[in-house]
């Protein structure tokens, strides 16, 4: 099963010391190795974003930063692993679990195996183009 493991915090998202980058990429490369790691990816801070929301037929768009406490992402991870329990268990493993304001969500991916047969088959032909492209 795949999770998307997403890192709260716009703090999260500014320059980080020496040490913490070393203590990310050593946890980082004990995903690798462990062979469950799909992807991995900081973000910049929402100063250098953008918001586009679409309401009763008008969109409008903002820009950065935004404020909001802890929903701002900083960061994700995506990995295969057996189940849920196991994602936290990698979670728990991160260096910055060990702070006490970090925030992380952890949400299962879509397979398409999720759906019925006949539309699995359907989404899998679908699908083609796009992983090709």
């Amino acid at each position: 099963m795949k999770f998307m493991v997403i890192l709260k915090g716009e703090r999260y998202c500014e320059p980080r010391s020496a040490t913490r980058s070393f203590e990310m990429a050593r946890y980082n490369r004990a995903l690798v190795k462990a062979g469950v790691l799909i992807a991995a990816e900081e973000l910049h801070p929402s100063a250098r974003g953008a918001r586009v929301e679409r309401t009763n037929g008008k969109t409008t768009v903002a820009q950065g930063p935004f404020g909001e406490a802890g929903g701002v992402i900083a960061g994700f991870w995506i990995l295969n692993v057996p189940s849920l329990r196991d994602a936290v268990e990698w979670v728990k493993r991160c260096p910055l679990v060990e702070r006490a304001d970090a925030k992380f969500t952890i949400r299962q991916i879509y397979d398409f195996g999720d759906f019925g047969a006949t539309e699995s088959q359907e989404l899998d032909e679908r699908r083609e183009p796009l992983v090709a492209a």
